[in-house]
């Protein structure tokens, strides 16, 4: 055993100078990153946060769904976000309006407009523009449910859509409103409501709806999802996030749920 006693003083004052250093040295910190996205690529978002914090295990992703223009408010109001993805443009053109510094902004997935209706109805299929009026779904005090026409992105291309196709004058008094896309595809699930509007990738989700058809693509305007870094100066973590997301590995994910690359011909 070691006499302490015995050893020469500038043997222990070097001992304590090398404790001192190691407790000033910082220890590296995991990264946390604060992701904003739409409420539509819930379950695509939590499976590819999945897969890249499993192959960086220094960074911690906390992601926030909600409806795009929800999220453009939260973050211009101050709250933590390192990188947004909106389901519409307008909402990312506002953050530049507001002027959010956003950095590498590119259109990163596309997505399409579908009708759905719970899984139990009768109705098997219905193509918006080829099978009669949307109308002729609903009974006597039914409701359509979309996401709020007002400022909800899918809502806003239901509108779109029900106009170029003759609709929105019949219907817009009898629109169940949420307050973002999941929320319309969830009172279908519940059954409140005999169809609703939501994306493609929101019914392939959900085992209580089924697809009844798609919306003619030239009824609204294209559904693309831009991404862009905000005032992520330096933050290379967010940046390397941000890289991932065009990745194959990535882009296979979201595929699988249903989205598509935002070059990718429909």
């Amino acid at each position: 055993m070691l006499d302490f006693e015995s050893v020469p003083c500038s043997l222990a004052r070097r001992g304590l100078l090398v404790l001192v250093l190691l407790a000033t040295v910082p220890f590296a910190q995991a990264a946390t990153l604060h992701v904003s996205a739409a409420a539509s690529m819930t379950d695509a978002m939590d499976e590819a946060i999945e897969a890249y914090t499993a192959q960086h295990q220094d960074t911690t992703i906390v992601p926030v769904y909600a409806s795009s223009s929800t999220l453009a408010r939260q973050i211009v109001s101050g709250a933590p976000s390192d990188l947004f993805i909106s389901a519409n443009l307008d909402w990312m053109d506002w953050l530049e309006e507001q002027e959010v510094p956003l950095q590498e902004r590119a259109n990163l997935l596309q997505n399409r407009l579908a009708l759905i209706a719970p899984a139990s109805s009768e109705v098997q299929e219905f193509t918006p523009g080829e099978d009669g009026a949307l109308e002729g779904l609903l009974g006597a005090g039914d409701r359509l449910s979309v996401g709020d026409p007002d400022h909800v992105p899918a809502g806003i291309y239901a509108q779109q859509a029900l106009e170029a196709l003759g609709e929105w004058e019949a219907l817009e008094p009898r629109l169940a409103r949420a307050n973002h896309v999941r929320g319309a595809l969830a009172l279908v699930e519940r059954g409140e409501t005999p169809a609703g509007i939501v994306y493609q990738t929101d019914a392939e989700a959900s085992e209580g709806v089924r697809t009844l058809g798609l919306f003619p693509l030239d009824s609204h305007d294209p559904v693309v999802y831009p991404v862009a870094l905000i005032d992520a100066e330096g933050n290379d973590d967010a940046a390397a996030f941000r890289a991932w997301l065009e990745s194959e590995e990535a882009l296979e994910i979201f595929a699988a749920h249903g989205f598509s690359p935002a070059d990718d011909d429909q």
